[in-house]
């Protein structure tokens, strides 16, 4: 008769209980929550030929997703039907850093007149309470014509909505939960996006049309428009900055908002420079829109277009479009790597920990889950299913 060891046996059975008890082996403790917004235009698409088609509006949705408590797997906190649109940089929302509300607005509407649709720009910004459970919408307001990319202070007293339409930027107070429109500043011609610095002192804005980045005077509530411009690359779309406030970086698109088959560029604005002016300008490929800069202060990204909703007989038509890795060292950008996403990438956001990257499809109505490794970025081979074509997204204020 075989005697089996006693010690293996007892092990076995105190393995058994911890698997029941749920602490079978070492665990990792759950992430914090952290709150990104994805806003969702279904009425715009494109036909094999690359012609915009418009559908019937009322379908749009704006998603509350949890990206903290696992970054491989958000969470769906709330789901609002609200109109949005793929009209613009992938900036036209925010969330404030301490993640109790957020802002969202609505660029153009569809109308139908005579039985042709056509995109006319509305002037509508919603406020939405974050702390509620699900997330619900708490106020409507009137701001300038076409309200695009907009951004929020670190402090989350001030928030500025650029108005292509008006070629202004509106100036909002948030007080609370109470969002009030303070002041108009006048730019003088179409304005994409625009992006606090996170010291609050100064604000920038891209000047689409003109290739342009405006730089704003911020003193408490008083927003002023000095007339100092920095000459960016062609089409500035959208800018964003480094968490230290030394360097901001624009996402030059290069042909009015769509691919072209050319290179385009990253330009780079030296803020610690007396006057700020434009120091490099760093080649990452064809149609950027999408930009973000990790809270880390170490990486940036330019999400590509890449032809990916052109014409499909067009020689720079892609399936796909891709996410190039920007490194930062001190005052010098460059280019590290660059990762295939899937179809129209648009909106880019970093965890709060610098660790993830999240960017937005809109074609495949997914979101790709990227892992940043040093200064490069990995494929996770994680996507996440949304309700519907993400046309924008942002994470909280980090910097």
């Amino acid at each position: 008769m075989r005697i089996r060891p006693r010690f293996p046996l007892a092990l076995a059975v105190l393995c058994g209980i911890a698997v029941l008890s749920g602490c079978a082996g070492p665990q990792s403790a759950p992430g914090q929550r952290q709150l990104m917004l994805v806003a969702n235009d279904e009425k715009q698409s494109w036909n094999d030929a690359g012609a915009v088609q418009l559908g019937a509006p009322g379908r749009d949705s704006v998603q509350v997703l949890d990206i903290g408590s696992d970054p491989l797997a958000p969470r769906v906190v709330g789901t609002l039907a609200m109109d949005n649109t793929i009209a613009g940089p992938p900036t036209n929302l925010a969330i404030t850093a301490d993640e109790k509300l957020a802002l969202v607005a609505n660029s153009v509407n569809v109308v139908e007149e005579n039985g042709v649709r056509r995109q006319v720009p509305d002037n509508r910004l919603f406020v939405i309470d974050l702390t509620a459970t699900p997330p619900k919408l708490i106020d409507t307001l009137a701001v300038g014509k076409q309200p695009s990319g907009l951004s929020i202070n670190r402090a989350g007293t001030l928030a500025l909505v650029a108005n292509r339409a008006d070629n202004s930027i509106s100036v909002l107070r948030i007080a609370g939960q109470k969002v009030t429109l303070i002041d108009t500043v006048a730019i003088g011609e179409s304005v994409a996006h625009v992006r606090f610095t996170p010291d609050g002192r100064w604000a920038l804005a891209a000047k689409f049309p003109n290739h342009k980045i405006a730089l704003l005077d911020v003193d408490g509530e008083k927003v002023s428009y000095n007339k100092v411009d920095l000459a960016a690359g062609l089409w500035p779309y959208n800018v964003d900055v480094t968490p230290d406030g030394k360097l901001a970086l624009t996402s030059d698109n290069g042909n009015s908002g769509a691919s072209d088959g050319q290179v385009d560029t990253v330009s780079v604005i030296d803020l610690e420079a007396s006057p700020p002016r434009v120091i490099d300008k760093v080649v990452v490929g064809d149609g950027p829109e999408g930009l973000a800069v990790s809270p880390t202060g170490k990486l940036a990204v330019a999400v590509l277009l890449r032809g990916s909703n052109a014409a499909k007989n067009a020689y720079f038509y892609n399936r796909n479009g891709s996410v190039v890795a920007l490194r930062i060292d001190g005052k010098k950008v460059t280019r590290s790597n660059e990762v295939v996403v899937r179809g129209l990438p648009e909106g880019a956001v970093f965890s709060a920990d610098g660790k993830y990257l999240y960017v937005g499809n809109f074609i495949d109505q997914d979101i790709s889950i990227l892992r940043v490794e040093g200064d490069t970025l990995v494929d996770t081979g994680k996507t996440f299913r949304l309700a519907g074509h993400p046309a924008a997204m942002r994470g909280r204020v980090t910097h």
